[in-house]
């Protein structure tokens, strides 16, 4: 880590150095939180967490080749250079500032309501058949994920593609005071986090704070479809860039042809002061909201000056796929859709879409979606309502929230219904309720632990 040293540090968080003299400038080589990971040279930041306390490790830390910790307790007899903050957390995100402004990379700041994670990867994906990519590594998105996204860009990175997530304001300015991006895509205003942000326009206004912090020359990419989005006329004196399916986009997607799972082919359609140029894309993921990331993609690679052509040969290849976000999966028993990282409303609804883009019998395995507010119930029922009325051969309602879910689905279709209280529940009875060769989407929050149902489907 370049030009980072603990006499440096010590000016960015306002702490107090004890033991540190004999190596005030020594360069830091890595910041790290998990003390099973220490290396030479590293700054251990201690971090007080629900199952362990970091501070506990900070001897063992120096023993193992750390240069030094970061606490926010006085070490008492401790052997090593310490580095005494107020806050770790502040402390960290202070650090994260101070270190992001030292780097010659270019920023991308990736938020939204759905599709965060997709569009990131893509992304980051399509922009490394030229330049060297540093990413989020899985959901690392909030106040302590971003920081240490950004402690592992490396010397010689060209671009880092930041997701950034929210769920309370002011989360945002100060994710966005870190990241400082050149370049911000936004994919859509949706219900998520409502029981914090109130209203979509609470939403809008809680990730707009993302342009406190816009470079002057950055760019601005937003959905266009989004009827939230599209009234953003300008940022900063900038006028944003769109993708979508509708003509007034600079970018868009027309005759779409879908594939089922296989994805779906679409003209890629492209408009800049009256003229217009479009080429096919066969993109191998499925369902709606991936023509969305893949549009987003391409409006971004065109910034970064790559060409329409090198872009649409990395959509055409792209394997852009995560555990537990839209994740197609193949047993020999199931076709499983494995989506259980998160869930909103508007999430569920665009995985059932693809869902029904199967052959064959079709399952749907839903959970509790959180944070919706006082509306939730109201949420939960249209879900079960939408899922219904889309001929699910069975919709299977796991939680207490969802019980709302089974209800809509139950009064609105003539399918199987089920409904258990708890995962281990679900768990007991599905052998009993799926078959072989069903095709299988399994959705909750994450806190909802579905992971274990496609655990038990794979076994």
């Amino acid at each position: 880590m370049k030009n980072v040293t603990l006499r440096k540090l010590q000016k960015v968080t306002m702490g107090r150095l004890f033991n540190a003299a004999h190596v005030m400038d020594v360069e830091i080589s890595a910041i790290i939180s998990d003390s099973r990971k220490v290396r030479d040279d590293c700054l251990f930041i201690c971090i007080k967490g629900a199952k362990a306390d970091g501070h506990d490790y900070a001897q063992a830390a120096i023993e193992n080749g750390a240069l030094a910790v970061v606490s926010e307790k006085e070490l008492i007899g401790f052997e090593g250079p310490y580095l005494l903050v107020d806050s770790t957390f502040e402390a960290t995100k202070a650090i994260a500032e101070y270190y992001r402004q030292t780097l010659d990379v270019i920023f991308i700041g990736v938020t939204g309501s759905v599709g965060k994670t997709s569009t990131k990867e893509l992304i980051a994906e399509v922009l490394s058949k030229r330049y060297r990519v540093h990413k989020t590594q899985g959901n690392l998105n909030n106040e302590w994920g971003v920081p240490f996204t950004i402690f592992r860009i490396k010397e010689g990175t060209d671009v880092a593609v930041i997701e950034m997530g929210i769920n309370h304001f002011g989360e945002m300015d100060r994710l966005a005071k870190m990241v400082r991006p050149d370049i911000v895509v936004m994919t859509n205003i949706g219900q998520s986090h409502l029981e914090f942000l109130g209203t979509r326009d609470g939403i809008l206004k809680a990730k707009a704070e993302v342009f406190h912090y816009l470079s002057d020359d950055g760019k601005v990419i937003l959905n266009g479809d989004d009827d939230k989005l599209s009234m953003i006329k300008s940022v900063k004196g900038i006028r944003p860039q769109l993708f979508g399916f509708g003509a007034h986009c600079d970018v868009c997607a027309e005759n779409i042809v879908t594939n089922g799972l296989k994805g779906s082919s679409f003209d890629l359609v492209m408009r800049d002061h009256g003229s217009r140029m479009a080429m096919r894309i066969n993109l191998p993921l499925p369902g709606k909201q991936m023509i969305y990331t893949a549009l987003a993609a391409y409006l971004v690679a065109v910034n970064m000056d790559i060409s329409p052509m090198v872009i649409k040969e990395a959509l055409e290849n792209t394997t852009a796929a995560m555990a537990g976000r839209n994740n197609i999966v193949e047993t020999d028993r199931y076709t499983i859709l494995d989506d259980c990282y998160n869930a909103s409303p508007a999430s569920v609804e665009a995985a059932v879409d693809i869902l029904k883009l199967t052959d064959g019998r079709r399952v749907a395995i839903l959970g509790d979606m959180l944070e919706l507010g006082e509306d939730s119930e109201k949420y939960h029922y249209q879900v079960g309502k939408y899922v219904a009325s889309a001929g699910i051969d069975l919709i299977i309602c796991v939680g207490d929230l969802s019980e709302k879910m089974q209800l809509g689905a139950k009064l609105n279709t003539d399918n199987e219904v089920r409904y258990f209280k708890t995962v281990d529940e679900c768990i007991r009875f599905l052998p009993d309720l799926v078959r072989r060769g069903d095709n299988i989407l399994v959705k909750a929050s994450h806190s909802m632990d579905f992971s274990r149902i496609v655990d038990f489907l794979h076994s």
